[in-house]
């Protein structure tokens, strides 16, 4: 029986995968910024974890050359917070490239002042229409042509 031809040539596999790192507890908020990003751009594919924990061991088991592009990280989610986050990620300097950005429902100037001394890129309060959302979720990718 012959064998079947591998899905993917060697080359391919070494090319690094474009995406963007979702960590969102809420499943709402995770399809409909999946959505966005897709309609804006489709060459970027996302991983998502829906609590703290899973995003920072997700992270941990990805080799240099496959990190994300963008990180972005809901403030309010179980197990460790957007902060908590920030501070695991500034622990490891293999992160410090990779923009990192807050999104929140939660407009606290301390919040706020917290993350961006953690190493946020930008603090951003979560939309309320589609509109400000797809302006929003330009502004996000701009930064992952800013880190290639």
């Amino acid at each position: 029986m012959p064998l079947k031809e591998p899905i993917e040539t060697i080359a391919e596999a070494e090319q690094p995968i474009k995406f963007i790192l979702l960590g969102e507890d809420d499943a709402d908020d995770e399809e409909l910024l999946k959505e966005v990003f897709t309609s804006l751009d489709n060459s970027y594919s996302m991983r998502f974890a829906n609590n703290g924990r899973k995003l920072v061991s997700l992270l941990s088991q990805l080799s240099d050359k496959n990190l994300p592009c963008l990180i972005i990280l809901d403030y309010n989610m179980p197990e460790l917070n957007g902060a908590d986050i920030l501070r695991e990620l500034k622990s490891h300097n293999r992160y410090d490239s990779i923009p990192k950005i807050i999104w929140s429902t939660s407009g606290s100037e301390t919040y706020k002042r917290l993350c961006l001394e953690l190493g946020a890129c930008e603090y951003i309060i979560k939309p309320s229409s589609f509109k400000e959302l797809t302006d929003v979720a330009r502004h996000m990718l701009s930064f992952c042509s800013v880190s290639q």
